[in-house]
């Protein structure tokens, strides 16, 4: 029985108290048993939990209570262990890091499309207006190797400082398109929208939540593989369900987080 609940979730959003802050989530994530890492920096909070169901949406609530987060969404997802090994809070510079300053996501929301609306979009070709879709995935090359969507657009990035000069390389090829940027959760592909849109190139929406959203939407529709994810569970398939993972997964959790990579 799959009894530990595992939660994505991030917001764009100034903060300002984070040393007072990651003291605070810190005691009320260990007091709850929760096991995870969750990014602080000026321009947001990242998060990636796990424990029991109660635990977890007490923490939620307790999270949202702050005007700041009063609409996190989170992502769900089901594990029979814990897939993390230890409770980190963490300061860093960016939730997630594109070292291009002028990105400032919590001053406004590059336009998204849900799930159900991208399936849709893709069973029939082409968007409601007729236009070509091109699905960017914006993750680093290892986790595309594990699945995407068909077809694609993978630059082959190790990190997603490379996005904004493979975005100058590239750029031309989506005239004429509408450009769908998607990631794990969300997060770089809402970066990688928003500076898409500032390079002026029209018709570029986000993928609302990511794959993990999609999969729990409408599941593994127009995808191939699975979802890697930066923790003991190493991939979910289109089901939410976690692939067998062997004891160096959870090394994984370290290395991504380090790296501000996940989502």
């Amino acid at each position: 029985m799959q009894e530990i609940l595992n939660i994505a979730a991030y917001k764009f959003v100034a903060i300002d108290d984070s040393p007072v802050l990651r003291e605070d989530l810190r005691e009320r994530a260990q007091a709850l048993g929760l096991m995870g890492t969750i990014l602080l920096a000026p321009e947001g909070i990242n998060l990636f939990l796990a424990g029991l169901p109660d635990a977890v949406r007490s923490f939620v609530a307790g999270l949202r209570a702050d005007a700041r987060f009063a609409d996190l969404e989170t992502k769900e997802s089901w594990s029979a262990a814990q897939p993390f090994r230890r409770m980190l809070v963490k300061l860093k510079r960016e939730i997630i890091r594109m070292d291009h300053p002028a990105i400032q996501p919590a001053a406004g929301r590059a336009p998204g499309v849900d799930a159900p609306t991208l399936k849709r979009w893709l069973d029939q070709g082409h968007d409601d207006e007729g236009r070509e879709i091109a699905l960017l995935d914006t993750r680093n090359d290892f986790e595309v190797d594990e699945g995407s969507f068909d077809g694609a657009i993978d630059w082959r990035i190790t990190k997603f400082t490379e996005f904004p000069p493979a975005l100058k390389a590239h750029r031309a090829d989506f005239a004429g398109k509408t450009v769908v940027s998607f990631c794990t959760g969300g997060i770089r592909c809402e970066k990688a929208a928003i500076l898409m849109r500032e390079e002026g190139i029209e018709n570029v929406l986000q993928l609302e939540g990511g794959i993990l959203k999609y999969f729990e939407e409408v599941g593994g529709a127009h995808y191939h593989g699975d979802c890697f994810v930066f923790d003991g569970r190493r991939a979910l398939a289109p089901d939410l369900s976690a692939r067998a993972a062997d004891a160096s997964a959870r090394a994984s959790e370290d290395v991504g987080l380090s790296s501000g990579l996940k989502k």
